[in-house]
């Protein structure tokens, strides 16, 4: 999979990437370019792309010196990291509380990307959403369920890395059953908290997530997808993907109780 610099419009650029496990399948991996009502610029997610993309960045960007801010919201997205922070040192580079951990010789700012300074910080420009019910970091390193979600208002543009999935056809993994279609990543199981009441707190969050951008005009996703929306079609699509998760979560329920 060659890399991509996707102009989405109303300052929204998505960079579709690849990433291989073990070597074979290329599942793909993304970062996002947002423009600021102040014309300066932040990255959502780190990614070392190409020469050909760089230039594109640095045309936008008067030779990256406007890139203000790199946001990490996915805590176990961290490969491309040190790339991106020796490729614009003036910004300031953020993480979550696993970046900081497994990478404390890069150069962090104190905040991090799931305190609500930060994100009332840009909340001009992006809304910020943390799955409820569900840890951001989990000790099971290879649940990667959780993460940050950002909605670029001007653009409509919600970036997500995991929580949510959709693949195209085609894709190597494509005969997985939530191809073509939105779904939550199949980790949910191990991702809910051991707690009474974890399963009604995620369910209540998607809710919500629904109604509050019910207005987002399409979804770019880790790891291969951009997924344009139809009219007011994001609530229906939450719904949707919450009834196919029902079994999981009344699993739970019968395990630790609601709330």
């Amino acid at each position: 999979m060659s890399d991509a610099f996707i102009d989405l419009g109303d300052g929204f650029w998505t960079v579709r990437g690849s990433f291989r496990i073990g070597g074979f399948f290329d599942i793909g991996t993304q970062c996002s370019l947002v423009r600021l009502a102040s014309g300066n610029f932040v990255f959502l997610d780190s990614y070392a792309f190409d020469d050909d993309i760089r230039a594109r960045v640095d045309t936008l960007t008067d030779g990256g010196s406007r890139v203000e801010a790199v946001l990490n919201l996915h805590p176990f997205h961290t490969v491309h990291c040190e790339w991106m922070q020796k490729a614009f040192p003036q910004a300031r580079h953020y993480g979550t509380s696993r970046h900081l951990e497994i990478a404390p010789n890069l150069d962090w700012q104190e905040l991090r990307c799931e305190d609500d300074a930060l994100m009332q910080q840009y909340a001009d420009d992006l809304a910020f959403s943390i799955p409820r019910g569900v840890a951001l970091v989990t000790e099971n390193e290879n649940v990667h369920f959780s993460s940050i979600l950002a909605l670029h208002r001007a653009s409509g543009t919600i970036h997500v890395d995991d929580t949510f999935v959709y693949l195209r056809k085609g894709f190597p993994l494509s005969l997985l059953p939530f191809t073509g279609r939105l779904g939550f990543h199949p980790t949910l199981a191990k991702a809910l908290e051991p707690r009474t009441g974890a399963a009604d707190d995620f369910y209540e969050w998607a809710v919500e997530l629904g109604v509050d951008w019910a207005d987002a005009q399409r979804i770019v996703a880790a790891h291969n997808a951009v997924f344009e929306l139809g009219q007011e079609q994001f609530p229906d699509l939450v719904g949707e993907a919450l009834s196919r998760v029902k079994p999981v979560l009344d699993a739970h329920r019968a395990r630790h109780g609601r709330s």
